[in-house]
């Protein structure tokens, strides 16, 4: 089970490359296949869209057919099968549909993952392996900046991503050879997706899980280049050092937020610090825009710290949810925090095309941030009803 836990965590880190790998591979798409940033925008919606919707079918399957079957066949099929496609896309159209099976082929890496450390682990250190799994797993991040722009610089980023198939095609394969199925107790309970909706405690958690995850994966998984580019005029490498610097600070971030809800009494707390400094910092943005690229990627880098909430977040509502709906319980959450991601990317690209008919591109960011930041504020007037947990 070490080993099968081990390759979850390396597809879960592809999943956090495929997520993010679009900020890097934006002008050289724009280049070759015609694709525009509401082009690359709406492929990055329908990722996280895909990636959401697949969470209810996920949940089902967790909890009826286990995580091995689960997430070695969607894995192979949508991961490794998206990333072909993705290959040999011509054009804007293929990189969509690319993405739509990537993110398919992604939805139940890291809900596998957390449905066996929900069966097999203590209840209070959830919230610990949660965050050392997803910051483990964020050096996918890394891997989708620098480091990706010198292998697209030295083989061409068709050559990049079909070996990432391949590669995504033998994680899966190790998956469904290594990773055990958590044994159900005899004469477990019955329930359903109602049983969950039902329960007032989880729905303060959902609005937080909707905004808590957009800010940073959009602003890493794509703002970011383009804000530094027409900025700043940064190139390639200039690019891929930011995306570095920001994949690193959510990495840090993951592991501050592990341990942070034995260290504050509880999970409610830091959830609703590390958010609000969220907020402050998009608005920055929009307020007090930096005058250079340094100061920038700063400001990009301490939302990736506070932005890392969704470990945590994901443990607070898991808390309520009682054992025999656990599948279904985290996927559901996923469902909204991989749902907010997605509606976030999909609402950002026409409104700052529409932002930028009247504004200078500083201004034009400023105000699409700050949009960001108010949003992830009325969030967490919701969130200051929930009820705190620390089981």
């Amino acid at each position: 089970m070490r080993a099968g836990i081990a390759f979850l965590i390396v597809a879960y880190m592809l999943s956090q490359f495929y997520r993010a790998f679009l900020a890097v591979l934006s002008p050289v798409l724009m280049a070759e296949v015609g694709a525009s940033t509401a082009d690359l925008a709406r492929a990055s919606g329908l990722w996280f869209a895909a990636f959401a919707l697949m969470q209810l079918p996920v949940g089902w399957a967790l909890d009826h057919l286990g995580p091995r079957r689960t997430a070695s066949v969607l894995f192979l099929i949508g991961g490794a099968g998206g990333a072909a496609v993705f290959a040999t896309a011509e054009g804007p159209g293929a990189i969509t549909a690319a993405m739509v099976l990537i993110g398919i082929g992604c939805a139940p890496v890291l809900m596998a993952t957390y449905y066996i450390f929900a069966r097999q682990f203590a209840p209070a250190i959830f919230g610990t392996l949660a965050g050392v799994t997803v910051g483990v797993s964020s050096l996918g991040n890394i891997l989708s900046a620098a480091p990706l722009a010198w292998l697209i610089e030295a083989f061409g980023w068709r050559a990049t991503v079909g070996s990432f198939a391949v590669l995504t095609a033998g994680i899966a394969l190790a998956i469904a050879l290594l990773v055990r199925d958590p044994e159900k107790p005899a004469g477990e309970a019955k329930g359903s997706l109602l049983d969950l909706l039902r329960m007032p405690a989880l729905w303060p958690v959902m609005v937080m899980m909707f905004v808590c995850y957009a800010p940073a994966a959009g602003l890493r998984g794509l703002w970011i280049s383009p804000y530094i580019t027409d900025r700043f005029g940064a190139d390639l490498a200039q690019i891929g050092t930011a995306t570095l610097v920001m994949g690193l600070a959510m990495i840090a971030g993951n592991f501050l937020y592990g341990p942070a809800d034995r260290l504050f009494g509880g999970r409610k707390r830091p959830i609703l610090i590390g958010n609000a400094g969220v907020a402050a910092l998009c608005l920055t943005f929009w307020v007090f825009p930096p005058g250079g690229l340094a100061p920038a990627i700063a400001l990009f880098a301490a939302i990736g710290v506070l932005g890392a909430s969704y470990p945590l977040v994901i443990s607070h509502g898991r808390s309520f949810c009682p054992p025999h709906l656990t599948g279904r319980g985290v996927t559901l959450l996923n469902l909204f925090g991989m749902g907010g991601a997605g509606v976030m990317q999909f609402a950002t690209g026409p409104t700052y095309a529409s932002l930028a008919q009247t504004r200078a591109p500083a201004e034009a960011y400023g105000a699409l941030f700050g949009i960001i930041g108010l949003v992830i504020l009325a969030g967490l007037s919701v969130f200051l009803w929930a009820r705190d947990s620390t089981g």
